[in-house]
């Protein structure tokens, strides 16, 4: 693959929808703390308001190769395009009523709080190394390398419960603005910070 900005979406395979977050909608978050790249554990569970949080497979590091043809399993790819675009579109967020965006993967605290500072994001990455998080909501997963990792899917949360899912997401660098359209679009009625 180029540059991460030159990545052409068409040429990767689409990840179908499998039914795998069908289940989510209106559900109660478990209270799970999780190691957080700003401070103490969050437990996403207690959020008051409206949060995002993006759910997605792994954050690629410098110098380390990721999984074998790891371009080619679908929905795996752009984990660093989606992070950046909730990064950029922050602001529009906080202004569509957004209290918290936090982006969720299985890798453990220590990558995630490099890539958080490598990608300058004004938000927390958590960790749910341990997949306890994701156990307890059945969220969808695939295995790459020996590793079990969490399919991308974003969730929109009012005060604990899950109001909406994006599922699959793709193409990822487009989730944070589809995001933003379907809070304009849909009131949600949650207690404000």
């Amino acid at each position: 693959m180029t540059k991460l900005p030159d990545v052409d979406w068409s040429k990767l395979p689409a990840p179908a929808d499998d039914g795998g977050a069908d289940h989510l909608r209106g559900l109660a978050l478990p209270s799970i703390p999780l190691p957080s790249t700003q401070g103490p554990h969050i437990d996403l569970s207690t959020l008051a308001g409206v949060a995002v949080v993006y759910v997605y497979p792994m954050t690629g590091r410098p110098g380390v190769a990721l999984p074998e043809n790891w371009d080619m399993i679908p929905g795996a790819r752009g984990c660093t395009p989606q992070a950046c675009a909730f990064r950029d579109h922050f602001a529009e967020l906080r202004t569509a009523g957004v209290d918290h965006v936090l982006g969720l993967l299985a890798q453990s605290a220590d990558d995630q709080t490099a890539a958080a500072s490598r990608l300058h994001l004004p938000f927390p990455l958590v960790s749910d190394a341990q997949l306890a998080f994701a156990d307890a909501l059945r969220l969808p997963t695939f295995t790459a390398a020996g590793l079990r990792l969490l399919r991308r899917l974003t969730m929109i949360i009012a005060d604990g419960r899950i109001a909406h899912v994006f599922y699959p997401v793709f193409p990822p660098d487009q989730n944070a603005p589809d995001v933003i359209a379907w809070l304009a679009a849909h009131a949600l009625k949650a207690r404000r910070n």
